[in-house]
């Protein structure tokens, strides 16, 4: 590590991994440099070679080689806890893209590990958190001036996928290749976006279908239902099969109504009194003419619509930038790994409850039946190691 630049040592090139060189390279991350690059595929060698950087195709290799000081996991899925647990153990910071594990109790290990080396950085890849438009609903949200939650729902089906894009390989969309479908692979960022401005829920019930248009054995369809005590609930929907898809979040709250439509178009209701206020001093007649129209509802509420543009590839050099200097000089982490468990387990919590048909509590997480609830899909598919 140079005084003012951290070495990333990347593992996997591919999609993400390939971003993240780009951004570094091209300046993005001024406090983060490319220390090497490791790739099962021998072939990748030659983008590490333009890069002028190291290349191996053992990732331990490369974390015990002296070159990097942190690493990013750009793998799937199950390997994300399993590479940080490496890494953290050789004393090396660790940046693990979401999500942190596939099922809890793996999640857990990583990190429990990372809290018992309070020296190491411990960070997920939750980039949205970075968004300027959820930001500053977060922001929003945490004033208080709109209030105690009442109500959210979020429905998010723009992730239309293909048949062949499940048939690419071997280990996508299945239970002992990827852990899940829509849930662990397109919507793990929302689910963490939801929890982050609307708290953690202490109870799901779902109904999931599972290769329902698509020849797959996990979820391409998700109905979930979430108490956040205090009388607040929640709705998440989300799926894989819609062509045209939605993109709708709303959040209803004591005082006022969040509404954002394609994750840019933001429309902030505020009441100037709580709405149960209202409804004890309106009387009949101005309630009617309210929904006549022949009121001015602005004496009630004001409403205002913010559009936000497009940050694709910022958000990313942005949460780089941000896990460098944690390592530099203790800036304050976006996205502390242990915040990753939250939508793990709530994406774990979906799947029990639509395998069970019960409501299943988040407090106190049944993580062990989860995984045997897992590990039976797993041996049906008949091509996997099961886990533990």
């Amino acid at each position: 590590m140079t005084e003012n630049k951290v070495r990333l040592g990347i593992i996997g090139l591919g999609a993400e991994g390939g971003m993240y060189a780009g951004l570094i390279a091209d300046g993005k991350v001024p406090n983060m440099s490319i220390g090497a690059i490791s790739d099962i595929d021998a072939a990748k060698k030659a983008r590490a070679d333009e890069l002028n950087v190291p290349f191996y195709e053992d990732y331990l290799a490369m974390i015990e080689s002296g070159d990097v000081d942190a690493i990013v996991t750009c793998v799937p899925h199950y390997l994300h806890p399993e590479m940080g647990i490496a890494a953290l153990q050789r004393g090396v910071h660790t940046l693990l893209e979401k999500p942190v594990g596939v099922y809890t109790k793996q999640a857990r290990e990583v990190i429990d590990l990372a809290a018992s080396k309070p020296e190491l950085t411990f960070g997920v890849f939750f980039n949205q958190r970075t968004n300027p438009l959820y930001v500053d609903l977060k922001n929003l949200i945490d004033s208080g001036e709109l209030g105690a939650l009442r109500h959210t729902s979020w429905i998010i089906t723009n992730w239309w996928r293909p048949q062949g894009y499940y048939d690419q390989s071997g280990w996508r969309a299945t239970w002992g290749g990827e852990g899940g479908g829509v849930l662990v692979n397109q919507a793990p960022h929302q689910l963490d976006l939801w929890q982050w401005m609307c708290g953690i829920p202490k109870s799901c019930f779902a109904k999931l279908s599972f290769g329902f248009r698509r020849d797959i054995a996990v979820e391409d369809e998700v109905n979930a239902l979430v108490d956040f005590g205090d009388g607040a609930t929640g709705h998440f929907m989300t799926a894989t099969h819609d062509l045209v898809g939605t993109d709708r979040l709303e959040i209803l709250f004591d005082k006022g109504k969040i509404v954002v439509d394609d994750s840019k178009t933001v429309t902030i209701t505020r009441l100037k009194t709580s709405e149960q206020e209202l409804s004890k001093s309106l009387g009949m007649e101005d309630v009617m003419k309210l929904f006549m129209g022949q009121m001015d509802p602005g004496e009630y509420y004001e409403t205002e619509t913010k559009e936000y543009e497009s940050v694709w590839g910022l958000q990313h050099a942005t949460v780089l930038q941000n896990f460098a200097a944690n390592v530099l000089d203790g800036t304050e982490l976006i996205a502390p790994g242990p915040d990753g468990i939250n939508g793990v387990r709530l994406a774990n919590a979906m799947h029990l409850s639509a395998w069970t048909g019960e409501e299943v509590d988040m407090v106190d997480f049944d993580e062990e039946r989860y995984l045997a609830e897992l590990n039976q899909r797993i041996r049906s598919e008949g091509k996997f190691a099961e886990r533990s």
